[in-house]
C-alpha cells in the first residue's frame, strides 16, 4: 500500500534524526578516547665527575619513572627510564663519560623494550648510587639525577695531609720522618703583619721584636675555601658569558697556592673542580677538617649593570644590615634549587647545624676577620660598602668556625667582568685575601681545639 507524503516525510526525518544521533555518538566517542602518548623527550645529558662523586644529569620535558639496581662482580648500575625512547641526545651520554672519571669506566645505552631505555654504567669501583629527580627551576626544566658516590668515603683529615704541598717548602730534617710530617713548632713569622725589610730583619732589636704581632702556635692553622656554585649551579653570569662559578674557582686556586707557602697554614677546597657542593656539605667538609676559618668565595650579581665593588658578608643573627644584604642571601641561598640536592637524604643533624647553632662568639671572629679582609681588598678594587655586611646565609652557619662571605666584584658589571677575568687582577685579589687572613691570625691566634697534625 503505497505511503502518503506525510508519512514518507516522516520517515525521512526520522532517517535523517538516527543518522545525526548515530554521527553524534561517533563523535563523541572520538572525543573521550584518548590519544595515544607521546614519549617524554630528553633535552640535555651532562656528566660532573669529581673526586667527591661523579653526578649524570639529564634533563627532559616531563617527570619520568625510573628505576634501579646494582650489580656484582664486576660492579656495575642498571638504570631503566620508562616512558621515552632512545634519541641521539641520550645517546650522546657515551661520549661525555671521560676517561678520568674517578668513577664510571664507561655507560651503555639501549632501547631495552617499547617506550623503555636502560642506562648501564660499568663502575672502577664500589658506589653507593643517589637516584632522584628535580623539579622546575629557573632555566631548568625537569632533571634525573644519578650521584654516584664512594662505597668507602676517605677520611677528609688524611686526604688533606696527603695533597699539601706545604710539606714540600717546609725546612725539616730528612733523616727524621715524624719530623718532617709534624713540625713542632711552626715559625710565626709568616702571620706576622708585614713590615719594611731593615725591621723585619731587627730580630735583635727588643723594641721591633715586642711591636711585631708574632704568634707562637703549637699546631697549623685551617683555612676552608669555599668557592661558590659549581655543575648545574652556574651562579651569575656576565655579559660576556663568563661565569661566576669558573671566576671563583680559578681565584680559590691561586689562594690556596698562595697559603701553601707558608709552613704552618693548609688549607682545603670545598670543591676543586667543576661539580656542585650542597650548602650544608660546604659546612660540613670545613668542620670535618676542624677549620679554624671558612672563606666563601663568589662574584656579585644585580639587575643594574652599574652596581659595583667587592664586599665581605658575615653571618648574621637578627636579620640582614641591607636591603641588598637580605636580597643577596636569598639569592645564594637557592643555590641547593639549581645545583639539585637529594632532599630524602637531608640529615636532621646537619639542618640542626644550620639553623639553630650560630653562636654570637662566631659571629664576632668573622666580623673582626671580615674586617681584615675589607681593608686590603678595598686597597685593590672599590668597595660596595665600607664595612662588613651581615645576613642569613646558609654557608656561613658553622656554629664553631669564624665564617666570611667575599663578593669579589660585581660580574654583572662589564668593567668589573673584565676585571675577574684577568689573571693579575685574580692575584692581587687572592694576595688580599690572604694578607687579611694573616693580619687576623696574627691577633687572634687559633684556640688549641685541634691536635698538632
Amino acid at each position: 500500500m503505497p505511503r502518503s507524503p506525510e508519512i514518507r516525510a516522516q520517515s525521512v526525518k526520522s532517517k535523517t534524526r538516527r543518522t545525526i544521533i548515530k554521527a553524534g555518538g561517533a563523535l563523541f566517542v572520538s572525543v573521550v578516547t584518548p590519544l595515544p602518548a607521546c614519549a617524554s623527550q630528553i633535552l640535555a645529558v651532562r656528566v660532573w665527575p669529581s673526586e667527591d662523586y661523579t653526578r649524570v644529569t639529564l634533563e627532559n620535558d616531563s617527570n619520568l619513572k625510573v628505576t634501579h639496581f646494582v650489580v656484582k662482580d664486576p660492579e656495575r648500575l642498571v638504570v631503566d627510564i620508562e616512558g621515552i625512547d632512545l634519541n641521539s641526545t641520550l645517546k650522546d651520554l657515551v661520549a661525555k663519560i671521560q676517561p678520568n672519571d674517578p668513577y664510571i669506566k664507561q655507560v651503555r645505552v639501549g632501547q631495552n623494550r617499547p617506550s623503555v631505555v636502560r642506562l648501564v654504567f660499568d663502575l672502577k669501583d664500589e658506589i653507593k648510587p643517589q637516584v632522584f629527580t628535580l623539579a622546575p627551576v629557573g632555566e631548568y626544566k625537569y632533571r634525573f639525577v644519578i650521584d654516584l658516590y664512594p662505597a668507602a668515603p676517605p677520611d677528609p683529615i688524611a686526604a688533606l695531609i696527603q695533597k699539601g704541598d706545604w710539606l714540600k717548602d717546609t725546612p725539616q730534617n730528612p733523616q727524621n720522618p715524624q719530623q718532617a710530617q709534624i713540625p713542632a713548632q711552626p715559625d710565626p713569622a709568616p702571620l706576622a703583619e708585614a713590615k719594611p725589610a731593615p725591621e723585619a730583619k731587627s730580630e735583635k732589636n727588643p723594641k721591633v721584636v715586642a711591636e711585631e704581632p708574632r704568634m707562637q702556635l703549637t699546631r697549623m692553622i685551617t683555612i676552608a675555601l669555599d668557592p661558590g656554585h659549581g655543575g648545574e649551579d652556574p651562579g651569575a653570569t656576565g655579559a660576556r658569558g663568563n661565569r661566576e662559578k669558573d671566576v671563583v674557582l680559578s681565584i680559590a686556586k691561586r689562594l690556596k697556592r698562595k697559603i701553601e707557602e707558608h709552613p704552618n697554614m693548609r688549607v682545603m677546597l670545598t670543591r676543586d673542580a667543576d661539580f656542585f657542593v650542597p650548602l650544608g656539605q660546604r659546612v660540613v667538609k670545613a668542620r670535618k677538617v676542624q677549620a679554624d676559618l671558612f672563606v666563601s668565595i663568589h662574584a656579585d650579581a644585580f639587575v643594574q649593570p652599574t652596581a659595583r665593588g667587592s664586599s665581605v658578608f658575615a653571618l648574621s643573627e637578627k636579620g640582614a644590615s641591607s636591603t641588598a644584604a637580605r636580597w643577596l642571601a636569598n639569592k645564594e641561598n637557592s643555590a641547593d634549587l639549581i645545583g639539585g640536592v637529594n632532599i630524602k637524604t637531608h640529615d636532621r643533624q646537619l639542618a640542626s647545624v644550620l639553623l639553630d647553632l650560630s653562636t654570637t662568639a662566631q659571629i664576632n671572629d668573622s666580623l673582626r676577620v671580615g674586617n681584615a679582609v675589607l681593608k686590603e681588598i678595598g686597597g685593590i678594587n672599590k668597595l660596595h660598602k665600607g664595612a662588613v655586611e651581615q645576613a642569613g646565609f646558609a654557608v656561613l652557619k658553622a656554629p664553631d668556625i669564624p665564617s666570611i662571605l667575599i663578593e669579589t666584584a660585581f660580574i654583572s658589571n662589564p668593567e668589573e667582568e673584565a676585571k675577574l677575568t684577568d689573571e693579575r687582577y685574580q692575584d692581587q685579589m687572592a694576595d688580599a685575601i690572604l694578607t687579611g687572613i694573616r693580619k687576623y691570625f696574627a691577633k687572634n691566634p687559633p684556640l688549641a681545639k685541634n691536635k698538632l697534625t
